[in-house]
């Protein structure tokens, strides 16, 4: 009854249409008893007393039944199967936008397949069970009620002896149902995990390729699905269960009446017509009461994915502040700020006080696992200090509205995230009412434009997936033009260039100058060489800020900064060393 009541909740907008479809359930139940009625005059008038004049207005009354039952009964289905739809519609769009809004450490939680799973399958269940089993629970209960009625007018002994088993029958189906809950609940569990590695091999698929894994992929696969199909069979075999106890309780209680009914017809205690207009009513409720058990089965399947769509539209969402920011004009200040993720046992920062000017150049250095990227995610309140506070231009980020900051901040990082849509689409992704012109001239500070008009529809050419059909530096370039596009005072630059080679990664830096003339920068670099012009560099470790300073003040200490660069140096030589000698080598060959 609690998963009931919850759908029941759901559909409450569409009171209307679901009061509409009672009303055709009912009149669809009081043919059933209308069909039940007409047995006795048929019996009786036509077949035992030969009455030809009855024939004909008993055959025109039976066939308008007939129709009439069909016609209620689409028009029921049709506005269930609305409903549902409707509902399902609702939820995914409510979790979709609700998943947009939640803090990025709830999505750091699931994968991505998992949450595909949520909103296509999870979703997908209250369709059915709305478009069936409310249908049926309508539909069924209704008839069983008005049959009961017509049994009960005609013989109501006969009536207690039929039905006395079905009490029985419904306590266990309701001790199956309970087991049926608890293995709906991992055949959820199995498709979403499915739909989890599904998305996990084909965004990866270029890895799986080249490690030569398809087969070890394949064979993990079938096992996933063997898992779902265990589970599914499980639940194929509890669903069987009830109908084959329905099957046996429906013949017993048959078995009984035409036992008990028969003797009295043969004794005239009742009339042919009589028995036969009651056996009709008994079959008749045999079969709703067979689909009320079902339903009974679906109701208890529904409740775990229910329960996790529930879960997920509880989840609280980013906290918004009121203070509107109106423009970035003085500085960013850390006021010692600490973070932890959620679960983990050592905060990412400890104590970070900076203080970034407008106009400043900072690049944050330090080797992986540092702490530069979390402090930069900070700023546009991606996450939230754990201790301290972060202000801009003196305000509490955390009482600022979401929108007012983030549209101050533009991000370009080293994991490049395009859309399966056209070039024009992602560079105006960041301010969508953007003229033909300033498109044109972002893309040319961002050194994008001679690349576009080659490609086969120039500026209209759909890229693919998180942009597969460019190369490296192109698709960096794009966001790069998305970022100058976009024009805000605050730039963020998490390792733009670390994977690109020598050619694009020149190509690159050209526009990031570009992005970054008279804006507010901080710079993530792994490449040192790339951070030499910048105002101020500050070397992290452990989640503190170890080291200030331009880059020869920090060559000049033999510290963190240091051993870095001389490290990145050497390595630089070597590889110089390693191209000429191959270059002679060449030669003399």
């Amino acid at each position: 009854m609690e998963a009931l009541k919850k759908i029941l909740l759901l559909v409450k907008p569409y009171s209307g249409r679901m009061l509409l479809a009672g009303l055709c359930s009912l009149t669809v139940s009081a043919t059933n008893g209308a069909l039940a009625w007409l047995v006795k005059p048929a019996v009786d008038k036509v077949f035992v007393e030969r009455g030809a004049v009855f024939i004909f207005p008993l055959s025109v009354a039976i066939m308008l039944v007939f129709l009439g039952r069909g016609l209620f009964t689409f028009l029921h289905n049709y506005l269930m199967s609305s409903v549902g739809a409707k509902v399902v519609r609702d939820i995914r769009n409510r979790m979709y936008h609700h998943m947009l809004y939640v803090p990025m450490s709830f999505l750091q939680r699931d994968s991505s397949g998992a949450m595909v799973s949520r909103v296509l399958n999870d979703a997908g269940v209250v369709q059915g069970l709305l478009a069936y089993t409310v249908k049926d629970l309508f539909v069924e209960s209704a008839s069983v009620i008005v049959l009961v009625c017509v049994a009960m007018y005609r013989r109501w002994d006969l009536t207690l002896i039929s039905i006395v088993v079905l009490p029985l029958a419904f306590h266990f189906v309701s001790r199956l149902g309970k087991k049926l809950r608890k293995v709906s609940r991992r055949t959820q569990e199995k498709i979403a995990g499915l739909t989890e590695m599904l998305t996990e091999s084909f965004s990866g698929s270029k890895i799986i390729k080249s490690f030569c894994r398809e087969e070890d992929e394949v064979e993990r696969f079938r096992e996933k699905n063997q898992d779902y199909y265990r589970e599914l069979m499980r639940s194929t075999r509890i669903t069987g269960a009830t109908s084959l106890m329905m099957e046996f309780v429906g013949g017993v209680g048959i078995g009984f009446v035409v036992w008990y009914g028969g003797s009295l017809v043969i004794r005239g205690a009742i009339t042919t017509g009589d028995f036969f207009s009651f056996l009709t009513a008994i079959f008749l409720i045999y079969t709703p009461a067979k689909r009320l058990a079902a339903a009974q089965n679906t109701l208890q399947q529904v409740r775990p994915p229910l329960e996790r769509v529930e879960r997920l539209l509880k989840e609280e969402e980013e906290k918004d502040g009121s203070v509107s920011l109106e423009g970035f004009g003085g500085e960013i200040a850390f006021n010692n700020v600490s973070f932890r993720y959620e679960g983990k046992d050592d905060n990412a920062l400890n104590g970070i006080s900076l203080s970034v000017k407008k106009g400043e150049v900072v690049a944050l250095v330090g080797k992986s696992g540092a702490g530069k990227t979390t402090l930069v995610d900070l700023i546009p309140r991606f996450f939230s200090p754990s201790e301290g506070r972060i202000t801009v231009d003196g305000v509490d980020v955390s009482t600022v509205t979401l929108k007012s900051l983030r549209s101050l901040v533009g991000i370009v990082s080293q994991d490049t995230i395009l859309f399966n849509d056209t070039i024009r689409a992602n560079i105006a992704y960041g301010r969508p009412g953007a003229s033909e012109e300033e498109l044109l001239g972002a893309s040319k500070a961002a050194y994008a434009h001679e690349f576009i008009l080659q490609l086969p529809d120039g500026y209209d050419t759909v890229i693919g997936e998180r942009g597969v059909r460019l190369s490296g530096g192109q698709k960096q370039r794009l966001s790069i033009a998305r970022a100058i596009l976009k024009n805000p005072p605050i730039l963020i630059l998490d390792e733009a260039t670390s994977s690109l080679d020598t050619a694009s990664e020149l190509m690159v830096q050209r526009a990031l100058e570009n992005l970054m003339n008279d804006r507010t920068a901080l710079v993530i670099a792994h490449r040192l060489s790339t951070v030499r012009r910048a105002t101020r560099i500050l070397v992290m470790d452990n989640g503190r800020i170890v080291e200030s300073g331009t880059h020869d003040e920090l060559l000049a200490v033999n510290g963190i900064y240091r051993r870095l660069y001389s490290l990145q140096f050497d390595e630089a030589a070597a590889e110089q060393f390693t191209g000429e000698s191959a270059a002679l080598r060449e030669q003399a060959s």
